[in-house]
This record gives C-alpha cells, sequence and structure tokens, in this order.
C-alpha cells in the first residue's frame, strides 16, 4: 500500500541563495543607508538580467502585476484588448485597472496559449492590442500574432511571467513584441521574493517606464505623468543579483525532474504531459498534466484529492478560467461556447510539484500514486 508523504509536498517551492551570501550585501545597504530610488544594486540588477536574458532595455518593478498595469500605461493602450482566459487572474486585471475591455479568445489544444487565428476573428475598430501569455513558459505563436499586430496595427504585449530565461532557436522570447513583462515573484523559476520588470527595445521607451513607476517623475521638479510607485528597492536588487548566479543550476535540476515525469508517466492511459517545443530553450516552470476522465477513470478533480490525501498539493493551473469569474463572466466573449478549448483544458488540468529540492524519488512516489488503482 502506498504511504502518504510525512510533510507537505506543494506544487512550488521557492529557491533562496545562501543565507551567508546574502547577509554579505545587506551589510553593504546597512552602510550605504540606500534602500531605494534605483540605487547601486538597482543599476547592477538592471545590467545583469539585461546581460543573462539577451536583452538590450529593461525596467524592475516591485511586481508583476504592477508592471502589468505600467505596460499598458507606457504604450498609452484604450479600448479594448483580446487576451486569453487561460491564465493567472492579474493578465486581466491589469487591463479592468486601465479601464480597458478585455475580450477573451480561445486557445490552442496542444500548447494552451492564445489561439491566433481566434485572435484574428475578434478583432474589432475597437481592438488596440493584443496580450498573449507564454503559458506555463511555452512560447506563444510569435510570427503569426506579429503578423497580426502589423496588419490590424495592433500593439503586442506578452505576459512573459513564466518565460524568465526561455529562448527560441537561441533568442529570447522577451526579444519579440511591443512590451515583455516579467514576474520574479516566490512561485517562479527565477524569483526576487516579489518583484516583475518590463522589457522594451528602446531607450525612449524606458524612460517613459521609469518614469511612470516612479510617479511620474522626469526629474526633481517635472512630472510627465500621473505615475505610481512601482520601484523595486535594493533588497530586492541584491537578492535578485545573487539568484543570477544560481538560476541554470535551478533550471538543469527542474528539467531532470520534469523528464522523469515525462518517462513514469509516458504510457499512463488518460494522462496527457505537454511535450517540449522544438527548438526552445525551457525553464521547466511547471508540469502540467491533463487528465481524460474516460480514459484514466477518475477525474481531474478526483485526482486532485486523492493527491491531497496523500500530503500532495498539485494546483489546478488555471482553474477556473478568468473568463469565469464575476468580475468578468457578464462579457459576451466570457461566454462558454466562445471558449471550447479553455474550458476543456481547465477542466482537466493539474500542475504537479516541481522544484529544485523536489527528489527524483519524491518524483518516482508522486507517479506511483497517480498511476495507484
Amino acid at each position: 500500500m502506498i504511504k502518504k508523504f510525512d510533510s507537505p509536498i506543494f506544487v512550488t517551492k521557492p529557491a533562496l541563495p545562501p543565507l551567508e551570501e546574502y547577509t554579505e550585501l545587506l551589510k553593504q545597504i546597512w552602510d550605504t543607508k540606500v534602500l531605494t530610488n534605483n540605487g547601486p544594486f538597482h543599476q547592477q540588477f538592471e545590467k545583469a538580467l539585461s546581460e543573462y536574458l539577451g536583452i538590450r532595455y529593461i525596467s524592475l518593478f516591485s511586481n508583476g502585476t504592477l508592471a502589468l498595469i505600467t505596460a499598458l500605461q507606457a504604450l498609452r493602450i484604450t479600448g479594448e484588448v483580446i487576451t486569453t482566459p487561460f491564465s493567472f487572474v492579474a493578465t486581466t486585471h491589469s487591463l479592468w485597472w486601465n479601464n480597458i475591455k478585455p475580450v477573451f479568445a480561445d486557445i490552442e489544444p496542444v500548447t494552451f496559449n492564445l489561439d491566433p487565428e481566434k485572435v484574428e476573428a475578434a478583432i474589432t475598430p475597437q481592438t488596440t492590442a493584443i496580450m498573449p501569455v507564454h503559458v506555463y513558459g511555452n512560447p506563444c505563436n510569435i510570427e503569426q500574432f506579429q503578423h497580426l499586430a502589423d496588419t490590424y496595427g495592433l500593439k503586442l504585449i506578452y505576459d512573459a511571467a513564466h518565460a524568465f530565461g526561455v529562448k527560441i532557436n537561441d533568442e529570447s522570447v522577451l526579444n519579440f513584441g511591443d512590451l515583455s513583462v516579467l514576474s520574479f515573484h516566490a512561485t517562479k523559476v527565477f524569483n526576487t521574493i516579489e518583484g516583475g520588470a518590463i522589457i522594451c527595445h528602446d531607450e525612449k521607451t524606458k524612460h517613459r517606464i521609469d518614469y511612470l513607476k516612479n510617479f511620474g517623475f522626469a526629474d526633481e521638479t517635472t512630472v510627465i505623468a500621473p505615475g505610481i510607485n512601482a520601484k523595486m528597492n535594493e533588497l530586492q536588487c541584491a537578492y535578485g543579483l545573487l539568484q543570477l548566479k544560481y538560476v541554470d543550476d535551478y533550471i538543469e535540476k527542474r528539467k531532470s525532474l520534469s523528464a522523469l515525469y515525462q518517462k513514469l508517466l509516458k504510457e499512463t492511459e488518460g494522462i496527457r504531459c505537454l511535450s517540449e517545443m522544438n527548438g526552445v530553450r525551457h525553464a521547466y516552470s511547471y508540469f502540467p498534466i491533463l487528465v481524460d476522465k474516460d480514459k484514466f477513470g477518475i477525474s481531474r478533480d478526483d485526482l486532485y484529492e486523492k493527491l491531497k490525501a496523500h500530503n500532495i498539493y498539485g494546483r489546478r493551473y488555471f482553474y477556473p478560467l478568468i473568463s469565469q469569474f464575476p468580475s468578468y463572466r457578464g462579457l459576451p466573449s466570457a461566454r462558454k461556447d466562445n471558449l471550447p478549448i479553455a474550458e476543456k483544458v481547465a477542466d482537466q488540468v493539474i500542475c504537479l510539484p516541481i522544484f529544485p529540492e523536489l527528489t527524483h524519488e519524491n518524483v518516482n512516489d508522486i507517479c506511483d500514486i497517480i498511476k495507484d488503482k
């Protein structure tokens, strides 16, 4: 009989840098008394991130949601924006906070990313932008979305919260579209406890973003826009600099765990794992599976409860769909018959635990529980 885990195994656990190394950097902060406002660690961290990620311009934020909100402000987006219902709520909340109407389009059945064909069908004269999400870090159809943006004169903003370090044919996924937005939340592959960033492609746009995240100040006496306070502080920046030393190791460990899950669940009838995409350097942010009740024998929710009974806490990312929350379900585009693929995936998906401290033995045990009838 399979025993339950002695202590909880959550879907993720944050990777932290060595405390003694962080303490050394904290001493420097205590010496300088510089805690925020574009301090020395902030400047070092932006430079180091640009080099690591292979991008030109990056602006650090205190969290990813404020980065999304500011990205829309930076591009002066209004009217309607087409986005996915299959994401974390922050994606759509950022539109609502900017008085922008979200328009939901369905997702692709293989990648779970926004479907460009469904997006094109949803474009109206009120559409000003498209906001796709690189779901689970799997890149969207970059070429088709850029074609749509160019053809219809739309802005293209990628929610890249899951896509830290992801590359397509050795090119950072962050170098596409008008802007990309990262999250450095504690649950992510790369974290600064809380945090986020906007990636842009020219110096003028970076200046505007930096003004907007600092109350709109262009200089000591000039305010160019009604900005907010969304700066990343020096403690987070120092922490982030250390994380960069170890993130490749974190990703390699996740890759190994992902490969083991794939191997152990490959032949399990009714369980579908997402395949790796050709030419993509993945970050292995999540390990989602789909549960086909008819073939597997029990539903996704039954499996979710079964895992919990064994002290394993997967997450139904993303269930329910954003379009089903009270704030958005009244929108015409939120109708279930408009989003059949997203509805099906949301009812079948569960993300299994994956984080650097998880062991191969843990994964073996989790898979044994899944396969035990």
